[in-house]
């Protein structure tokens, strides 16, 4: 096999296993049996080995002795940690993109809030959560800050690497924020100061967490109540 084959064949491998690891199929915990993965990918058992190890380093895989790779988790303290700084950053960006976001904006992320529930009837968290996304990009998108807005792209990105789906866990959270995103682009609507678009943004992220910090009955810093 050629070196540039066998470069294919783990990004190939590595885009399989990942997908798999965010839609679910391998849930936290999965045992990722190299054999298996290539038997059932139709590759060798290297070019999976190094789709493992480009796993483990962005934290979507760990490895133990005597175990071996299996599918992380969400890290309460880590998911903590990035909630907190993406509640303060997310809700600057989108106080700072709501004279940029018009009528056309809002139309198209009332339509995607539509979509999310849509799915409450019979609820997909992984649908859910990529809905959701789409929906709060739309509203700090315009952000005119870039510096900001790397700051939130690379919120959202951990969030994916921690283990995607806080709606898997707390699926009753899912129409709460439905509703909440609702009051979020009434507030748009209305072009209300950026001070309370920036408070409600941020008390949206911090209702999400909290749901998730009672949910996994962790020990953890404190949660994101002094923040609202």
């Amino acid at each position: 096999m050629s070196v540039q084959g066998a470069a294919s064949k783990s990004e190939q491998a590595y885009a399989a296993i990942k997908d798999k690891i965010l839609n679910g199929d391998y849930s936290p915990g999965y045992r990722l049996v190299l054999a298996k993965l290539a038997d059932d990918l139709g590759f060798s058992v290297v070019p999976v080995r190094e789709a493992i190890r480009r796993l483990e380093a962005e934290s979507f895989v760990t490895f133990e002795r005597n175990v071996g790779a299996t599918v992380a988790g969400i890290d309460p303290t880590e998911y903590l940690y990035t909630m907190q700084t993406l509640s303060i950053v997310e809700g600057a960006a989108t106080a700072l993109s709501a004279p940029l976001i018009g009528a056309a904006d809002i139309a198209r992320a009332r339509a995607i809030n539509t979509r999310m529930r849509e799915c409450l009837v019979d609820f997909d968290p992984v649908r859910f959560t990529e809905l959701n996304a789409a929906f709060h990009s739309v509203l700090f998108e315009s952000c005119p800050n870039p510096h900001i807005l790397d700051l939130v792209h690379r919120g959202w990105n951990r969030l994916k690497a921690l283990r995607s789906s806080t709606f898997s866990y707390v699926p009753g959270r899912a129409r709460e924020s439905v509703a909440e995103h609702e009051a979020l682009l009434v507030l748009l609507e209305n072009h209300a100061p950026a001070e309370t678009i920036e408070r409600a943004a941020r008390a949206h992220r911090a209702a999400t967490l909290d749901a998730y910090l009672a949910h996994s009955r962790h020990d953890a810093p404190a949660s994101l109540s002094g923040l609202n």
